[in-house]
Order: C-alpha cells, then structure tokens, then sequence
C-alpha cells in the first residue's frame, strides 16, 4: 500500500492546501511542506535490494481492478529507476515550495494545490505499469503545469502555457492511438485485451506497422525531453514560468520523457527501435550541438538555462539508444544531476530576478560585490552544468560517451564537442553576470544576497551535486537491477547493436 499513499498524499494534500488558502496565506505553504515531507519519508522506507530475477526486478508491487472489462487495472510497480526519479521529484517538490514563499503572494492556496497535483501526476508516470494508466497520468501532470505558467508566469505567460499544452497534447495523441494498436493487435494474437506492459511485452507484429507504432511513443516522449525540432515550446515555458514551475519543468517533467524511452519505447519495440536507432542517436547530437549554440548566444540567463537543458538531454537521447549497460548507467546519473544543478540555476534566476528586477545579462555585472553568495553559488552550478570532474553531470556525460562510443564512434566524437560548447556558455554566463564592472540600476535599491532559506536549499543541492560526482555507486546499485531487466527486454535491440558495431570497427 505505500505505493498507493504516494499518490494519494499529495493528492488530497493539494485539496487541503487550496482550502486553508482562504484562511492564512502560510497556512497552504505549511501544509505543502508537511505533505511533501511525510511522502519523502514514505519514500525512503522503500529504498532496499531489488534482485533481478527473469521479467521482474519489483521493490514493492500493487495491483488492483479498474476497469476489468477493459482488461484495464490499477497496476503500480516500484523498482530502482522508478525511486531514484520519484525521490528526485519530491525533493525538488518540496524545494520548490520553500523558494516561492515570497515570490508567490497570490492566491497561494491554488498554487500550492496545483504545485502538489503536478508531483502527484509526476509520481503516478513513473509508477504505472498498466499503459492506461500510465497515459491517465501522463496526462494528470499537464494541466496543474499549464495553470502554475498561465496564472503565475511573466509577461508572456499566456502564449507560453498554450504552446505548452499544444505541443504536449498533440503528441500524447500520437502515443494514445499507437498504445490502442498495439492493445488490438495483442488481442487478435493471444485473445485476450489488456493493456498490461508484461503481458505486452515481445507482441508478434510486421516490422512496418511495430515501426510506425515505436514512432508515436517516441514523438511524445521526444517532445517532453524535448528532442530538436520537437523543442520550441521549452524556452518559452522555462522563461514565462515562475520559479518553482522552472524547477519542476526542468528537473522533473523533462525526466519522463527519458523514462518513457527507457520503459516503454525499446523494451516493447526493440527492433524497431533499432532501426531507428542511427536516425534517434543523429537527433541527440543535434541536440547537443544546436542547444549549447543557442545557448551561447542568449542575453536572458533563464533563456540560457532553458537550452542549455535542450542540450543536456540530447545526451540521454544518445545514451538510451546506445542501449548497453555504460550508457544506460549514464543516463539515470544524467537526469538526476541535470535536475539538480539546472533546477539549482533556475532557482538562482528567479532569486535575481526578484532581487535586481531583470534577466538580462547585459545589465548585470560584477555582482559578486553585492551578492557573494549567490554567485559563488551560481559559479558552482555553472561548472556543474558545464561538466566539471568531481561533480555529478560530468559523470553522467562521460559514462554516456563511453557507452555510445561502443554503438558509434562517429556520434561519439561529434557529442564531445558539445562539452567545449557547454564550457562556452557556462563560464560567459559567470562572467557576463559575476564578475567585470557592476551596471547601475537607477531607482533600484543595494540587491540583497540569499537569505537563509536559501542558503539551505542552495547547501542541499551543492551537497547532492557533490555527492553524485565523487560517489555515484548507490544510485547505481538501486537502479541496476531494474536496468539489467530493461536490457533483457531489449535483449535484440542489444544484439543487434553488438553486431553493429563491431562490423562498424
């Protein structure tokens, strides 16, 4: 049952939030806090060995009737990456409530509610196991999100918050109409309609209709991640979103668009999925290159932020589709410290913004007088995000090389010259904002540097930053069970690229 409370804790806790709002303006942020915390704790009670034995690496299971006329259940599944992602998405949860206490001063009982749906919704994807269900959650998230940018965002909030839904929206569909065929055509051959993910799992189908099914679950997933040219929605919501829906929309909805690749996108359609895995591969280094570029020449720090982040998961793309156990490993340590340092840096923006009334870059300038201890925060960030050994994003990115150079060189070499250009970004972010000579701001007063709320949240993400890049082995040994069975279920996409790339040698 501690699955189910994970859900319904900050479910009903969002209802509880939007209630009392009426009464205190505090009293929502409390009770969001006190939520977040007792589903953190539920969560690290389920921390623990999973051994992987043939189709199942489960840490705790539930599985309950839906809509059995449908062959629809509701089936949740707990392993090692689930976890790891789920710990992630409370964490920055409860991170996000404590860096809008002042920035959010209306209607505080709705945003608090909306703030603690998107975490439930969050949740429910990484847990569900039965393809309904999962697309019921999939689908939950997107509109608490929509809210948190159309009625707490910035100028431009509106026209942000419907891109967001169009792009989102329109390739959920895609994926809807794919899980329906695939639920069909297991039926014809077996006699039996469900849309359990084990039973699934190695459906007999030709090669050009599993193509095309792979393909609209990869077009949602590649829209979320977002993968170039499914992006143009990202810099626009990272940019009119408040604060905390940065964090959210950069630490945590940007992860279930890897996940869904790593669950759902290979293990049900391997060959497919490698076919298509040069043309997959190809996108993620585009995305690396072309997000660093724009990146480079952004004057809005959060819009920096945002494709930077374009770039960061162009490498998971070609770490899932390198598929071997290096890459893969690569891929989880990426998404965790991705989530940490950018939602680190977002918060740094927002802390700014609300300091010295302004984004751009070019009326920054040696703050670093003023407000030592947010740029010192803000340079260690930067170089987190840049790839700096000793930190956790260089870990990731590495193990990522190093696992696709065993699937293609070419990629490969192509990929690292990305790490030159997030270098390129990352210190002209420092440098344009940090250091040189400080810009006036008439009518504005001395800024103020961090407070201690933010100081701890700051600490808390420095420490994790740090602790995934000198000792990533506990993440790796929760998450390697449940990876080892992904690869089983991908067993011919893995042959296959062996072969490839030894003929490549």
């Amino acid at each position: 049952m501690s699955l189910l409370w994970l859900l319904l804790i900050p479910a009903v806790g969002g209802v509880l939030t939007w209630l009392v709002g009426a009464r205190h303006p505090d009293w929502p942020r409390w009770t969001a806090l006190l939520v977040l915390a007792i589903d953190l704790l539920i969560a690290l009670t389920l921390i623990g060995p999973a051994v992987a034995s043939g189709r199942t690496a489960w840490i705790a299971s539930l599985d309950l009737p839906w809509i059995p006329q449908l062959g629809i259940s509701f089936e949740l599944n707990l392993d090692g990456l689930s976890l790891v992602l789920i710990l992630l998405t409370i964490v920055l949860s409860l991170i996000s409530v404590v860096i809008s206490w002042t920035e959010i001063t209306d209607r505080v009982g709705l945003f608090h509610a909306n703030l603690l749906w998107a975490t439930t919704g969050v949740i429910g994807v990484f847990l569900a196991l039965d393809l309904f269900l999962f697309f019921f959650f999939w689908e939950l998230m997107l509109v608490p999100m929509y809210f948190l940018i159309a009625l707490w965002g910035h100028e431009h909030r509106f026209y942000a918050a419907i891109k967001f839904v169009i792009f989102t929206q329109g390739s959920s569909l895609l994926m809807l109409v794919a899980m329906l065929v695939l639920v069909f055509i297991h039926q014809q051959a077996t006699g039996q309609f469900t849309f359990d993910y084990l039973a699934l799992l190695g459906t007999k189908m030709s090669p050009s209709i599993a193509f095309w099914l792979m393909l609209g679950f990869f077009v949602a997933f590649a829209v979320k991640l977002p993968v170039v040219p499914f992006h143009t929605w990202l810099p626009d919501a990272h940019t009119e979103a408040p604060t905390a829906g940065s964090v959210l929309l950069a630490g945590v909805l940007l992860k279930t668009g890897a996940y869904g690749l790593l669950r759902f996108v290979v293990p049900l359609f391997p060959d497919a999925a490698h076919a298509f895995a040069p043309v997959a591969m190809a996108l993620g280094v585009i995305g690396i290159l072309y997000g660093a570029l724009l990146a480079f020449g952004q004057n809005d720090m959060k819009r920096l932020v945002a494709y930077s982040s374009i770039s960061h998961m162009g490498f998971v793309l070609l770490g899932v589709f390198a598929w071997n156990a290096l890459a893969l490993q690569g891929v989880v340590l990426q998404m965790l410290a991705h989530g940490v340092s950018t939602g680190a840096l977002f918060i740094l923006v927002g802390a700014l913004q609300e300091r010295i009334h302004t984004r751009d870059m070019r009326l920054m300038g040696g703050l670093w007088g003023p407000m030592p201890r947010l740029s010192a925060f803000g340079m260690i960030f930067a170089v987190a995000s840049l790839g700096l050994p000793g930190l956790g994003n260089f870990i990731g990115e590495f193990l990522i090389l190093l696992g696709s150079y065993h699937a293609s060189v070419p990629f490969t070499v192509i990929a690292a010259i990305g790490l030159v250009a997030g270098a390129a970004y990352s210190l002209l972010l420092v440098q344009r904002a940090f250091h040189g000579q400080a810009s006036p701001h008439p009518g504005t007063p001395e800024p103020i540097d961090l407070t201690a709320r933010h100081l701890a949240v700051m600490g808390l993400l420095m420490l994790a930053i740090i602790g995934l890049g000198l000792y990533p082995q506990p993440v790796f040994d929760q998450v390697s069970p449940g990876l080892g069975v992904l690869k089983g279920y991908g067993a011919a996409f893995a042959s296959a690229s062996t072969q490839f790339a030894e003929a490549a040698r």
